[in-house]
């Protein structure tokens, strides 16, 4: 578009639509991954449930007790494992993985409107840098 002529408030607008939506399909994925961390353990109390009913159902024997106990059991331990280790570790790694993503294309927007702009290369540099730690700064400005 920059090179098209385009003028920067047509970049930047349709560039911010486009980190809009990025935003949006990235939330989407990461509150499915949330809505599962949330409800595995349910579905464990669910299987702990059945195992019951089935301990319950077998008080005649005693030696078919302790199956249905481990089932109860384990369905709850699954549960719990399945969301905090599997589902909510993934949605804050998606986030995190967003985060890095729209910061990166709102650094792009930054520098070509600035460039669309006609502003000084020095003041482009740093635009750019205001993205970016004090500690990465010096590390770039010693290779620049």
């Amino acid at each position: 578009m920059l090179v098209d002529g385009q003028n920067g408030d047509s970049i930047r607008d349709i560039m911010s639509m486009e980190i809009q939506y990025l935003q949006d399909r990235h939330s989407t994925g990461k509150k499915i991954l949330e809505f599962m961390g949330a409800a595995a353990p349910a579905f464990g109390m669910i299987g702990t449930l059945i195992g019951l009913v089935q301990m319950l159902k077998n008080l005649s024997s005693p030696e078919s007790i302790g199956q249905g106990m481990a089932v109860a059991l384990l369905t709850t331990f699954y549960g719990a494992l399945a969301a905090n280790l599997v589902f909510l570790p993934l949605a804050g790694k998606l986030g995190i993985y967003s985060k890095e993503e729209t910061m990166a294309m709102e650094m792009i927007l930054e520098g070509v409107c600035a460039v669309a702009g006609g502003d000084n290369p020095t003041v482009v540099r740093e635009k750019m840098q205001t993205f970016v730690s004090q500690g990465r700064r010096q590390e770039i400005k010693a290779t620049v």
